[in-house]
């Protein structure tokens, strides 16, 4: 719209007329495209205020503004029918009334133009002030929905980034895995197994494959049969864990338990 309402202020800015019936035909269709454009910001802003983009922070300034568009349209609209007002017609006087003699039709024109330029530079500015409302709308729309989709995104972003504590047999498990790893299934005693075979022969539950696979630090390529083997793939999330120091081994009950202490153990009597 912006486009449209610059080009519209060139057009009212380099208006050529004579006063009379030749300016009503030439400002005429100024002041019909400005209502058009009057209408359009109109319906825009209606579409605007019954959309989800209201939920939106910084939504209320861009209501206004195109609202203030929508009343600097209908201002240039109204200096152009006030041109048209001030325009010196060339009909006839009431019966009895004297015929206007050259020297009071020139008058006249010249009254008539210099009132009729005020308002062609009123529209201008009016018009002016729609383009320059219009850009900044588009830039504030902008920013604003790039501030609500980096709001949205952070909290996945935060997710995705946090690499979970490893336990121990986890943390082999990856290390394996980056030396080559793969996916099997087999049929025992008519049920589908499911295994890791490392190529380092480390042994690796299933159960610690997926919980690996839960945290999406291990994928396999499903381009390959489970039958025939799938590559297990080091996710980055995976390399990150592994970046971390290797976890300590956890405390065996026989460590952590005191020793019991008979009662009365050495006591003779």
């Amino acid at each position: 719209m912006a486009r449209d309402f610059e080009a519209l202020r060139a057009r009212v800015r380099d208006v050529s007329y004579t006063p009379g019936t030749d300016a009503l035909r030439r400002i005429s269709p100024l002041l019909l495209t400005a209502q058009d454009l009057t209408a359009t910001a109109l319906v825009r802003l209606t579409a605007l205020d019954n959309s989800a983009y209201t939920n939106i922070a910084g939504s209320r300034a861009s209501l206004e503004l195109l609202a203030s568009v929508v009343s600097s349209s209908s201002l240039a609209g109204t200096d152009l029918a006030h041109a048209l007002l001030a325009n010196p017609y060339e009909g006839q006087q009431f019966a009895g009334y004297p015929a206007d003699d050259e020297a009071v039709r020139t008058a006249r024109h010249a009254e008539a133009i210099l009132q009729m330029t005020g308002h062609l530079d009123d529209a201008a500015h009016q018009l002016d002030l729609s383009a320059i409302g219009c850009h900044y709308l588009a830039h504030g729309v902008t920013e604003d929905l790039s501030s609500e989709q980096e709001h949205q995104a952070a909290p996945a972003q935060h997710k995705q980034t946090t690499v979970p504590d490893l336990t121990r047999p986890q943390y082999d498990a990856l290390t394996s895995f980056l030396g080559g790893a793969r996916l099997y299934e087999s049929s025992q005693r008519g049920l589908g197994v499911t295994r890791v075979a490392t190529d380092d022969g480390a042994r690796v539950s299933i159960a610690t494959y997926r919980a690996l696979a839960k945290h999406r630090m291990v994928a396999a390529d499903t381009s390959t049969s489970l039958y025939h083997g799938q590559k297990i793939i080091v996710t980055e999330q995976g390399r990150r864990a592994l970046a971390k120091p290797r976890p300590h081994a956890a405390l065996t009950a026989a460590a952590t338990t005191p020793p019991k202490v008979a009662v009365g153990q050495g006591v003779r009597r």
